[in-house]
């Protein structure tokens, strides 16, 4: 910004200084040669009026001094030279002259200025004042040089200027660029300073205010994640372990299966609200998960715990427990929650058998779950908080589940449209065939 500032200022200066400089330098110059010829005039004008109506028969005269530099001499009617300097013979300015009219003009290099001189109303002769060229030249070249050091002057002042200038204009922003990026870096306590500027102030009063206002914002909406967790953690423990208490006393088994389901049940949404409360306080940066999960059991506890589910609509739940890496170990309760949340969405929302199936990339595991349904909404629409489309629901789902793959360093996306197919890529942990094997 502060060469942004210089340029624009200096071109500024330039500007104005070429449309004064420009006109004034031909007015120098206008004003040299025109003075120079007053000069000369007025020298001719005071040696025709020593000039006595007598010369002609031999009197002497008396020419006063020439011009600097220059030459002045008196002419008779047949343009001959008779006293002071110039050529011999009287040149075109002095036959002009001759008819009465004062002449200024030029010849061989010389500024010429021709005066009559008159007697009983005749013209008995002519005084002419001449003088090189090259000294009005040399003033106005001086004159030139002067102007134009001027310039250089006021430009060289104009780029201390602007610099000052830009220099006092550009701190306060690139401070508050800084404090933005503090922020940017997840640094809420950083306020931009007041500064010279007061426009500038007012956009750092609004930044504080702002940022202000997204802090207290935040610092709710985790307070409320972290007090609704708490407070479910609770009575879900006592549920749990009331369920366990139940199992451990209850002998009939037509019972057990129904509490074994709600005790499972309970389980998972437990670890739910852990998956949700990390969420919260990950902020949307991935941060490394143990990888303590390997994939098969992975999908076979999802496969039973969807299937009766899928059963109860007719529909079918294919799970590709058998080409799943059985070396590889994964976060389990992230990539959980969030093929349970593709699950859950193919489900209410897709149709005909729903199949779930997994790849090897390498340095990642490519999850799979794709239906016989379509999807029409645009890719930006799909993953935004709040937007179903054209279906009944609130819109959280699969915007919980991108962030779910995000915080643990993977990425979910639409990979066909028809038929539905979604992708969660999950990073492989450098260490986790190591930790496998052992």
């Amino acid at each position: 910004m502060r060469q942004r500032v210089v340029r624009v200022a200096l071109t500024a200066a330039l500007v104005a200084v070429v449309l004064l400089a420009v006109p004034l330098a031909l007015a120098i110059r206008s004003s040299l040669y025109a003075d120079q010829r007053d000069t000369l005039e007025r020298a001719a004008l005071s040696g025709a009026l020593r000039v006595s109506p007598d010369y002609a028969s031999g009197d002497p005269v008396e020419l006063p001094a020439s011009p600097a530099g220059g030459r002045l001499g008196l002419y008779d009617p047949h343009s001959r030279l008779r006293a002071g300097s110039g050529p011999r013979p009287g040149d075109a300015l002095v036959g002009h002259a001759l008819g009465g009219d004062a002449v200024r003009g030029g010849a061989g290099g010389d500024l010429v200025v021709a005066v009559p001189v008159s007697h009983a109303e005749k013209v008995i002769g002519v005084v002419r004042a001449s003088s090189p060229v090259s000294a009005v030249r040399d003033r106005v070249l001086a004159a030139w040089s002067v102007l134009l050091g001027v310039a250089v002057l006021a430009l060289a002042v104009a780029v201390l200027v602007a610099r000052r200038q830009a220099r006092l204009l550009a701190a306060p922003l690139e401070d508050l660029s800084r404090h933005c990026r503090a922020v940017t870096e997840g640094d809420l306590t950083a306020r931009a300073t007041p500064s010279s500027v007061a426009e500038i102030d007012q956009v750092a009063r609004t930044h504080n205010e702002m940022l202000h206002s997204l802090t207290q914002l935040l610092r709710y909406e985790r307070d409320f994640t972290a007090n609704a967790s708490h407070q479910l953690r609770t009575p879900l423990t006592g549920l749990q372990l009331a369920l366990e208490a139940g199992l451990a006393q209850d002998d009939n088994s037509r019972l057990r299966p129904v509490l074994s389901e709600a005790l499972a049940t309970t389980q998972r949404l437990h670890h739910t609200v852990e998956e949700v409360l990390r969420l919260s306080r990950s902020g949307g940066i991935a941060r490394p998960l143990a990888a303590t999960t390997a994939v098969r059991p992975l999908l076979r506890d999802t496969e039973q715990r969807w299937h009766g589910l899928f059963a109860q609509d007719g529909r079918r739940l294919e799970c590709g427990t058998q080409d799943a890496p059985s070396d590889v170990r994964i976060p389990g309760d992230p990539v959980s929650e969030v093929l349970g949340i593709l699950l859950d969405n193919a489900r209410a929302h897709g149709r005909g058998t729903v199949r779930v199936a997994v790849r090897d990339l390498g340095g990642a595991l490519a999850f799979d779950v794709s239906d016989e349904g379509s999807v029409t909404a645009g890719l930006t629409e799909l993953f935004d908080r709040g937007r179903s489309g054209d279906r009944e629901g609130a819109g959280i789902g699969l915007a919980l589940a991108r962030d779910l793959a995000v915080s643990l360093g993977g990425r979910l996306s639409l990979a066909r449209g028809h038929p539905t197919t979604f992708t969660l890529l999950v990073p492989v942990p450098q260490d986790g065939t190591a930790a496998a094997s052992e």
